[in-house]
């Protein structure tokens, strides 16, 4: 099993429920001052690379979109629980930020589940979650570069006795600031009054 270690003063080891399946384990670092989130001494960094929206567009995940703080979840629409969960916080925490702020930030979902997660099924899902909310799907092999990039951990499919399938992931939720350096990451289960705390302290952050 594949883990991801975040260095900051004091790790915290804490094991992030996967989309629908068993837990993937993964190391992130406690909340520190000024963030209710876990915040990164060593930032992830934004790949320039595209995958396709819920609209069929090929959409470049540095250029985007100009929101000047990106929120990135990676999920699947089949998820009975988890992803639907962590999504309806974020559009929970997103609805009540004041309007100056929502303007300047823009939340992306990216499917683990791209065979299933076709542009039109993604644009349905969202429609009924936060229509704001941009998909994104594409190629397994890059959709699981993307997600390496962030930490995130695609573990692969499960069978299930009824013949479908479950995608393994770790559920974090990673901030990326104005220069697309993922500054700040949320494990599973976050308040939705921490999102929104944090959120628009690292919207104004930005100038």
């Amino acid at each position: 099993m594949r883990s991801v270690r975040l260095l900051l003063t004091g790790l915290l080891a804490l094991t992030l429920l996967a989309g629908c399946a068993p837990a993937a384990t993964v190391t992130v670092p406690s909340a520190t001052p000024g963030y209710l989130g876990a915040e990164l001494t060593t930032p992830y960094q934004l790949p320039d690379m595209s995958l396709n929206d819920q609209t069929g567009n090929a959409f470049n995940l540095r250029t985007g979109s100009k929101a000047p703080v990106l929120i990135f979840f990676f999920g699947y629409t089949n998820c009975p629980d988890i992803c639907l969960g962590t999504l309806t916080d974020l559009a929970s925490a997103t609805n009540r930020l004041p309007e100056d702020v929502r303007s300047r930030l823009q939340v992306v979902f990216v499917t683990v589940d791209p065979q299933r997660d076709t542009p039109p099924v993604l644009a349905k899902y969202l429609s009924r979650i936060d229509p704001g909310f941009i998909g994104l799907t594409g190629s397994q092999e890059t959709i699981e570069q993307v997600a390496a990039s962030m930490g995130v951990a695609v573990e692969g499919i499960e069978q299930r006795a009824d013949g479908g399938y479950d995608v393994t992931h770790s559920a974090q939720v990673v901030g990326f600031d104005a220069h697309r350096r993922g500054v700040l990451v949320w494990t599973q289960g976050t308040p939705i009054g921490t999102y929104r705390a944090d959120f628009e302290r690292l919207v104004r952050q930005q100038g």
